[in-house]
């Protein structure tokens, strides 16, 4: 039987759980595999082939080519695993956040000391009756950065 989730009605939000490390686990490994020099640089020759020696699913090595890190998260990746692969790039975190937003990195740094997002119609969904909680989409449709 499922556990009750009552955080899947936070918009926009998934959350690292034990399902979401389960589903992620080879992908959050082939990050974590980045931190070694000579790993980052076969991977960087030839990402496809460093890939497929890793047991993820196609979707989880898609999500890394494209570098779509709001899929890559949707199918179980932790963020802060997938950052080893903006580092990868030379890529800050500010820069991958803002790929994630669909802003760039200026627009996410300004919105970010303005104080962020609004909270308004963010917190959780049908708080006024409107919606019903569903299970977040597999993946944004974007291509996050250009390594």
């Amino acid at each position: 039987m499922p556990l009750d989730k009552p955080y899947l009605d936070i918009p926009g939000t998934t959350i690292f759980d034990a399902e979401q490390s389960r589903r992620g686990y080879w992908l959050n490994q082939f990050c974590m595999s980045l931190m070694k020099a000579e790993n980052r640089a076969r991977f960087k020759a030839d990402e496809r082939a460093y890939l497929d020696e890793w047991p993820m699913r196609e979707e989880q090595k898609q999500a890394v080519l494209a570098r779509d890190l709001n899929a890559a998260i949707a199918s179980g990746g932790n963020i802060y695993f997938l950052a080893k692969i903006g580092a990868t790039d030379g890529k800050s975190f500010q820069q991958m956040a803002g790929s994630m937003t669909g802003m760039t990195e200026e627009e996410y740094r300004a919105m970010m000391i303005s104080g962020g997002r609004s909270p308004e119609g963010n917190r959780r969904l049908g708080e006024d009756g409107s919606a019903q909680p569903q299970r977040q989409p597999q993946g944004s449709g974007q291509t996050g950065w250009k390594p």
